[in-house]
């Protein structure tokens, strides 16, 4: 009965991975993609995705389990489950993002030897790992009997693994030369279609003086797609006191009603989170009066941090 209910929710897991797959190839094929180092390891990413979701439903079948189950056909499939999909997409995000949060652009050279090493050295580590594991060779062993067919296979998953430790050496590389002497990145180093893109890079720390007006799904692209029936506006509309007021509006037509006037920076969220830390560790060394006295600070703390000091009202004068 166990099996049949693993084996059934295996196979569900499959629906809607299918669908993600077959979404985000249709996203790259009906836009126009451009070849830089984040569209490869976003590409990347839905292989080892793809790759990752068929070892799993290989093992949903049960006749299949029983062969598979603790070997290292599952251990390659975790892995590129877990490593390949959140490292390349972690990997695309800093190569995308980064540009905006630093001011600075990363090397496209470095960037494009950093990719070929971490995707070779990754599917050289782990892609063996399936035949090994095919093979009978158990995981959660430190130590098997010589001349059991492994070792060859073995040795190709040690070289990769090193290849692709290089490869992440020479992306911190490329990191900290961005941040030392990468050239200056621009507003929009990319192109980009969303509204994050119209400030400066780094952006300041109220992203935009008035509250943004948009009017389609590509504020930046109006011109080119011609969509939508207006056009967005970042320079007219309700003036921000310094970063610290928030329109409020309606909830069915989002028409604005209030202006809120937010609190300013405190140290209450850090001397909650000192206070959490404090209770968590106690519990888990089951200090009880440590534990006790992280109850009290936390206490003090989310009543210091929700304590009422300025009052919500309406702005009678039209700030624009």
């Amino acid at each position: 009965m166990a099996l049949s209910f693993f084996s059934g929710a295996s196979f569900i897991i499959t629906i809607p991975s299918a669908i993600a797959v077959f979404a985000w190839i249709a996203t790259i094929r009906t836009g126009r993609p451009i070849l830089t180092i984040p569209l490869l390891y976003c590409a990347s990413f839905v292989v080892m995705f793809t790759i990752g979701g068929v070892s799993g439903v290989m093992t949903a079948s049960v006749a299949a389990d029983f062969q598979l189950h603790d070997t290292y056909f599952v251990v390659a499939h975790i892995h590129y489950v877990l490593i390949g999909i959140n490292l390349f997409g972690v990997l695309a995000g800093i190569h995308f993002w980064l540009p905006k949060m630093t001011g600075r652009m990363m090397s496209p050279r470095l960037g494009a030897w950093a990719f070929g090493l971490i995707f070779t050295g990754f599917n050289a580590a782990f892609l063996q790992m399936h035949w090994t594991g095919l093979m009978g060779m158990p995981r959660r062993i430190y130590t098997y009997p010589e001349g059991a067919g492994w070792g060859a296979v073995n040795m190709v998953t040690t070289l990769g693994s090193f290849v692709m430790a290089v490869g992440i050496l020479v992306f911190l590389v490329d990191v900290l030369r961005s941040l030392r002497s990468g050239p200056p990145a621009g507003p929009n180093p990319w192109d980009a279609p969303t509204l994050e893109w119209a400030v400066s890079s780094p952006p300041p720390p109220w992203n935009f003086a008035t509250i943004p007006v948009v009017a389609s799904r590509h504020p930046l692209w109006e011109d080119r797609l011609d969509e939508g029936t207006g056009r967005s506006s970042l320079v007219h509309g309700p003036l921000l006191d310094r970063s610290k007021e928030a329109l409020v509006t309606t909830s069915v037509d989002a028409e604005p009603q209030d202006i809120a006037d937010l609190l300013w920076d405190s140290l209450w969220p850090f001397f909650t989170t000192l206070a959490l830390s404090l209770l968590f560790t106690a519990l888990l060394l089951r200090g009880w009066v440590w534990a006790g006295a992280g109850v009290l600070a936390l206490a003090a703390c989310l009543l210091g941090w929700l304590w009422p000091r300025r009052s919500l009202g309406l702005i009678a004068e039209d700030r624009r």
